[in-house]
This record gives C-alpha cells, sequence and structure tokens, in this order.
C-alpha cells in the first residue's frame, strides 16, 4: 500500500511537470504584450509594433530545410506584408548567435526572435519539446547551432488591437507566407 501510494506520487508529479500550457490561444483572443532577444541581441518588445498586422511565426530550428524555405518565402514577400501594413517576425528556441547567422546566411530582411526558454511560445499555445544542437555548413564554414526548446512550426496573424484573426497549427513551411497574405488582403477586403 505505502508502495502504491508512493508509485502514484511520483507518476502524478512527472505528470503535472510535463504538461504544457492548458489554455489554448484562439482566433479572437488577445495577446499579452511579449519581449525577448532579437537577431542582434537587442531588447524587443512587441508595444514597439504600430503596423496594422503583425504576423508572428514559430519554427522548430534555423538553418534546417523547413524553416530555411519558410523564412526564404517571408523574405522574397517583404514588401507586400509591408505595403499591407504588417510586420513579420519569426520566433524559435534558437540562440541568438544561431539567429544572427541565419539571418546573415539568406538575407533575412525581418525580425527574427530568440525565445530559448519557451516563453513566447507558452504565451501562443505553441507546443515545445527539448532544444538541443546541430552542426551546419553553409559556405564551406562549419559552426554548431544550439536551441533551448525546439517550438513547433505555427503561425499567428495579430491585428492592430493584438487579436488572433488567424491561427494555423498545420503549417506547410514553404506556403505559410503566401497563405498569410492572403488572408491579411481577405481581412481588410471584408
Amino acid at each position: 500500500m505505502k508502495n502504491t501510494l508512493h508509485l502514484i506520487a511520483i507518476l502524478l508529479l512527472t505528470i503535472s511537470c510535463n504538461t504544457q500550457n492548458t489554455t489554448e490561444l484562439k482566433v479572437g483572443d488577445t495577446v499579452p504584450e511579449f519581449s525577448a532577444l532579437d537577431d542582434q541581441s537587442a531588447d524587443w518588445n512587441s508595444s514597439t509594433i504600430t503596423t496594422d498586422f503583425l504576423v508572428v511565426y514559430f519554427y522548430p530550428a534555423a538553418m534546417t530545410g523547413g524553416c530555411t524555405a519558410q523564412a526564404c518565402a517571408y523574405r522574397d514577400d517583404k514588401s507586400s506584408f509591408d505595403e499591407m501594413g504588417a510586420t513579420v517576425i519569426g520566433v524559435s528556441g534558437d540562440e541568438v548567435q544561431n539567429l544572427k547567422q541565419f539571418k546573415e546566411s539568406y538575407q533575412l530582411n525581418f525580425l527574427l526572435l530568440s525565445d530559448t526558454n519557451g516563453n513566447i511560445a507558452k504565451i501562443f499555445s505553441v507546443p515545445t519539446k527539448d532544444g538541443g544542437s546541430i552542426t551546419k555548413e553553409f559556405n564551406g564554414d562549419s559552426f554548431e547551432l544550439t536551441r533551448g526548446v525546439t517550438a513547433s512550426r505555427w503561425t499567428f496573424v495579430l491585428d492592430k488591437d493584438r487579436k488572433v484573426i488567424y491561427k494555423n497549427d498545420q503549417v506547410t513551411a514553404a506556403e505559410d507566407s503566401k497563405n498569410v497574405k492572403d488572408i491579411i488582403k481577405n481581412y481588410t477586403n471584408n
């Protein structure tokens, strides 16, 4: 009996430690202010954004296949987002130095945020798992990239009042930017 109670207590403790945020962010919800270090090690806060729309996309790891395709599509569509009054930010569990390397390697022209502890992911109800390290080569240079957490690939669009007008938890990396542009166009036409 004593061993059974001990086992139940350990099981309950394990379950509570592994539980993700159970309050899911939904379309129509207002996102609270959030902050992080950006790809240049500067403090960044969401309250500084004054555009009509804020696109927040979460990606698992800098310099990997799908994440690079997604980032490059946003890069290529930057002028369209600017014309629509939308600011794009990418969020991952990567350390700042990874983001700087990612941005420089692919000439990314939008902000990347470092969420190594998963705090921003938690605000957006984005599932995370443990981070890790990978070694990558780019233009003959080899470097190690370390993540505190690995976020799932989710995308959100917020309006000027920071209410969620779009949420996608089944993102196809290469199509994400186009889909988000269409969402914003449809929203502004209604």
